[in-house]
């Protein structure tokens, strides 16, 4: 009689498929079992016609996640990924969320955890948003014979002329790298982006991980990060990049810390964020010395003076439904930078129901702060960045009209680098090498292959921003930021038109 236990396996949703035909594993292949780090292909032996032993691909149905690595090393084109999903004949108990009952049933109350960013239901804004061309009465600009100017400066500025100007970020592109974590990512990774935004010439962000000390040479291209857990914080951290973050909360999980367990952190993790090789890195939901904004204050112009004022201060913050006078809050409390990450935001590990279920997009809350601050006149003393769900150039460019200075990207960033979006960061078994520091995984990522794919994804996405200011016959970024005449809404209700500020195509 079969167990109890069995009520709660899962159904796995995706499965290789193998044409034997196309497929050399009676020479010896044996791949894709190589390169599938979650033990989902085996190798089975068979005899075949001629008596002999062989060992063929096998699927095992049970954790295969559709990161399509098998897919696009096999050498002969002989896989394919199939989905098989769990099926149910009631229409609201879906098979998403019988699976999801069936995974914490069977794991002593486990929390569902996830990788990347959230997949509701949820409208994406950037795709109800249409530029304004230009036609007759106001002639496009051809980028390819005219100049167009897309770099930027972030930080405080002065409001009159003559006054003086705070330390600033130059991007000649208004793209950043995102906040991801040594430990969370790859060092190698790190390393790639480190040198493909020296080359381009803008920023990536150490996450709270800390800096290791082989990048330390990137710091002119680097923001270090301040998070609840301190990790790798020291005079010499902050003094060693060009602009130092406050990490209160990210989009993937507003109001909780973070955690990465105790076996991701080997020596170089261990010496990096200063704690015990081995001990879980946890991180508490508050910094538990900011309980105000007052308190907020003190530590950033404690971060100012040990930087000796030479570096810009920013704050980062999840997208959440009163970010406006949040927004006002930090800028009037010294930040020179205020990035907020959009509830679209990826992350290594999040609990699911948090990821699904909390935030705000960030189109509605980069409009929402940045008529905020004009409202209040203060909106040159900071500078704000947007994150948490661009997928392309022209999302870039709308978050940008809708009132940001520049954006942070990262799930992109790991999607150039070959990630499937597979939802498995937290695991270490990353097939791509890049969300894990383990032998044999992490030797998979080229530093100099990576490097020239984040360059050619940045020179691309740029030359793609340069075209759209041209059909809008704008010639310099700043004379997007915030101008939302430049937009026009389709399919969306007056009440999310007047939190974005723009008109209904047609008008």
């Amino acid at each position: 009689m079969a167990t109890m236990d069995k009520n709660w396996k899962i159904i796995p949703p995706f499965y290789p498929e193998f044409d034997l035909e196309r497929c050399d594993y009676k020479n010896g292949c044996n791949l894709c079992a190589h390169e599938c780090s979650f033990g989902e292909i085996s190798l089975k032996p068979v005899k075949g016609e001629d008596g002999k032993v062989y060992y063929r691909p096998w699927a095992n149905k049970t954790a295969c996640g559709s990161c399509q690595r098998c897919v696009k090393m096999c050498p002969y084109g002989a896989i394919s990924i199939k989905r098989e999903p769990m099926h149910t004949s009631h229409a609201y108990w879906t098979p998403e969320y019988v699976n999801n009952i069936w995974k914490q049933a069977g794991s002593k109350g486990g929390v569902l955890l996830v990788g990347n960013g959230a997949t509701g239901p949820q409208r994406r804004y950037f795709d109800h948003i249409m530029f304004d061309a230009c036609q007759v009465t106001n002639p496009s600009i051809d980028p390819l014979r005219e100049p167009m100017e897309i770099r930027t400066y972030l930080g405080s500025k002065p409001e009159k002329f003559g006054y003086g100007i705070m330390p600033q970020l130059k991007l000649e592109v208004p793209i950043m790298f995102g906040a991801m974590s040594f430990g969370a990512l790859n060092l190698r990774v790190h390393e790639a982006e480190a040198r493909a935004t020296r080359e381009i010439g803008t920023f990536w962000n150490t996450g709270e991980g800390g800096f290791h000390k082989s990048l330390r040479k990137y710091g002119e291209n680097t923001i270090v990060q301040i998070a609840s857990g301190r990790f790798g914080v020291s005079e010499d951290y902050l003094k060693s990049a060009a602009a130092v973050e406050i990490k209160i909360g990210q989009g993937a999980k507003p109001g909780i810390g973070g955690h990465l367990p105790g076996e991701k952190v080997s020596q170089a993790i261990s010496e990096t964020r200063m704690i015990p090789e081995g001990s879980d890195a946890l991180s508490p939901a508050p910094h538990h010395d900011i309980y105000s904004i007052e308190d907020l204050r003190q530590l950033i112009y404690a971060i100012k003076e040990a930087t000796e004022y030479k570096v810009p201060v920013s704050v980062k913050i999840a997208a959440v439904h009163n970010v406006a006078p949040i927004v006002s809050g930090i800028a009037r409390a010294g930040a020179d930078i205020i990035a907020i990450d959009g509830f679209r935001g990826g992350t290594g590990a999040t609990p699911l129901q948090i990821r699904q279920n909390t935030g705000i997009p960030i189109e509605l809350a980069i409009a929402a702060a940045d008529q905020r601050l004009r409202e209040e006149k203060i909106r040159n003393s900071v500078s704000l960045i947007a994150s948490g769900g661009i997928q392309c150039s022209s999302d870039a460019l709308k978050a940008i009209c809708l009132g940001a200075d520049a954006v942070y990207v990262a799930t992109p960033v790991l999607i150039a680098l070959g990630c499937g979006v597979c939802q498995r960061c937290f695991s270490g078994k990353c097939a791509y090498g890049i969300t894990t520091n383990k032998p044999g995984l992490a030797e998979r990522i080229d530093v100099d292959e990576a490097t020239e794919c984040l360059k050619n994804l940045l020179h691309a996405w740029a030359e793609e921003m340069e075209e759209l200011m041209g059909s809008m016959g704008i010639s310099t970024i700043e004379a997007l930021r915030g101008n939302r005449d430049r937009l026009r809404g389709v399919g969306l209700n007056e009440e999310e038109l007047k939190i974005l500020g723009i008109k209904h195509a047609g008008f």
